[in-house]
């Protein structure tokens, strides 16, 4: 299925009144409001390709129908995405969820759909039914070398997969730990991943990135050989200039603080990229904004000031790599998808209201109150007509969700794809 602009035209008139009011107010109340319109314009987020079924809980899953099948019908959803807000200029493939067969019919379709491809990742936390060695107590991290040897040349594979799309960064996260006292030696497990990961990095292209993601625990619960952001950027630093550390949300302690890890990662040059997300309690890969909007502002606050402070060795905002990674159990994927979508534009836009000169004045005043009050006038902005004159001006639909069901998009998907279908991958 596809949308048509005069479809979104139609929709766009119905809505364009209330809208233009809205608009008008936020101009009136929002001092750089035209320069905001403009980098939501310019922002643009991947979306990966296991996002686009239902996913599941350990118990279960239950497919909404009209799942995409394959490939080629993620691509096109996708694309659906693309037409209602286009954000969602990318696709993230995992491989061997989504091994493209013909690499260069898929890379003409996603073209056909707008769609570059954002980051290949490797998979090696699960049994694949043609590999020999099973990764049960770990791959890159692996007693037996073999086995290693195994997962290493998944991720080279992986790389040439990318090489052929036009992919430019490799993504790494791994399951490997332990789940009880004595089980690793803590150094080895260490020193076995740092020699797999040196081999993968080697088979890099030059202009490529090697992003290492970490998570604090699951699937192991007593350790996990790349836990934190700390042991990340320990590989990424040993690893050379092409390595860089991947923040996912929802791979942390509860309470962590996400913003002043970022801040960190950014002074050292080494923030490659984001999986955004949301949880309650851990992983739980729920709908961006969904649950703790705030910090999603304050995450946002020091990326952006970062990129206006541009100092070396970071450079712009640019050579991050921004990604949805979201599981969605009971909602409609597209609908859930395009939620996060707009949270994270909302998020943006409001971080580029803070005043970053009064908030370091109160800074080093220690002006705490002030400080906090510079925030909050920010976050307490509601920069929602920002974000959809932004959809407007790029020809696409002023309430996403809306048209979604105004179309019967799902339904349409159902005719077409069946009721019971389940996407690859997940």
């Amino acid at each position: 299925m596809q949308i048509s602009k005069e479809q979104i035209s139609n929709h766009n008139e119905q809505f364009f009144a209330s809208h233009q009011n809205k608009l008008n107010f936020t101009f009136s109340e929002v001092e750089n409001a035209e320069a905001i319109i403009q980098k939501i314009m310019q922002f643009s987020i991947a979306i990966p390709s296991w996002a686009l079924g239902t996913g599941s809980t350990r118990f279960g899953r239950f497919p909404g129908g009209g799942e995409p099948r394959n490939l080629e019908e993620k691509i096109e959803d996708v694309g659906l995405l693309r037409a209602l807000d286009k954000t969602s200029n990318a696709i993230s493939l995992h491989i061997p969820w989504d091994t493209p067969t013909n690499p260069a019919e898929i890379k003409t379709l996603a073209a056909q759909h707008g769609l570059a491809f954002d980051a290949v990742n490797s998979n090696t936390f699960q049994d694949q039914a043609d590999q020999k060695y099973s990764y049960k107590f770990g791959s890159l991290q692996n007693v037996n070398k073999a086995i290693r040897k195994q997962a290493v040349d998944h991720n080279i594979d992986v790389i040439k997969h990318g090489i052929n799309l036009g992919s430019k960064s490799l993504t790494v996260w791994l399951s490997d730990g332990s789940c009880f006292p004595g089980q690793l030696n803590f150094k080895k497990a260490f020193e076995n991943t740092l020699e797999s990961l040196q081999e993968i990095y080697a088979a890099l292209p030059d202009d490529w990135k090697l992003l290492v993601e970490y998570k604090a625990f699951e699937p192991n619960f007593y350790s996990m050989t790349i836990g934190d952001w700390g042991q990340s950027l320990l590989f990424a630093n040993k690893l050379g200039k092409k390595a860089y550390t991947l923040v996912d949300l929802g791979h942390h302690l509860p309470n962590a603080n996400i913003e002043q890890i970022v801040s960190l990662l950014m002074m050292e040059g080494k923030l490659g990229g984001f999986h955004f997300n949301d949880s309650k309690y851990g992983d739980d890969d729920l709908t961006v904004g969904s649950i703790k909007p705030y910090q999603l502002f304050l995450i946002f606050n020091e990326l952006t000031q970062g990129i206006q402070a541009n100092n070396p060795p970071f450079e712009k905002g640019s050579n991050f790599g921004w990604m949805i990674d979201a599981s969605h159990n009971i909602k409609d994927p597209l609908e859930d998808l395009l939620q996060s979508v707009e949270a994270i534009q909302i998020a943006y836009a409001q971080s580029l209201l803070v005043d970053t000169i009064a908030l370091e004045n109160a800074r080093e005043n220690n002006d705490v109150a002030q400080a906090q009050e510079i925030l909050q006038r920010a976050y307490r902005t509601d920069v929602r007509a920002l974000v959809a004159e932004a959809r407007l001006r790029t020809e696409c639909a002023l309430s996403p969700i809306q048209l979604f069901r105004n179309l019967k998009v799902r339904e349409n998907l159902v005719n077409v794809r069946g009721s019971k279908t389940f996407a690859t991958g997940l």
